[in-house]
């Protein structure tokens, strides 16, 4: 009977994700403040009749401050520097 192989686990190549770095401290607090005002626009609805000026004009407003502007903030702000030592990096490696 063959013997099977067995590969090593030194072997294995380990997946560096391109997106380790990616986040820092501001992403994160974007984030954070995003989670808060969804929280406070949600609570801004639920509070008083259906129809206040709380319930139908402000609560959508902030909830659309962190859908539209601070999310797409947290997710898409980057350091310019961290930028540019992954476009280094990637041309060292090119050539």
């Amino acid at each position: 009977m063959a013997k099977v192989k067995r590969k090593s686990k030194a072997a294995k190549r380990e997946f560096i994700s391109p997106f380790n770095n990616y986040w820092t401290n501001k992403n994160y607090i974007l984030l954070g403040i995003g989670v808060l005002l969804l929280i406070v626009g949600f609570y801004f609805m639920s509070i008083g009749p259906y129809d206040s000026t709380i319930s139908l004009t402000i609560s959508p407003l902030v909830l659309m401050i962190a859908y539209l502007i601070i999310f797409p903030l947290s997710i898409l702000s980057s350091s310019k520097n961290k930028v540019a030592e992954t476009e280094n990096d990637s041309s060292q490696s090119n050539g």
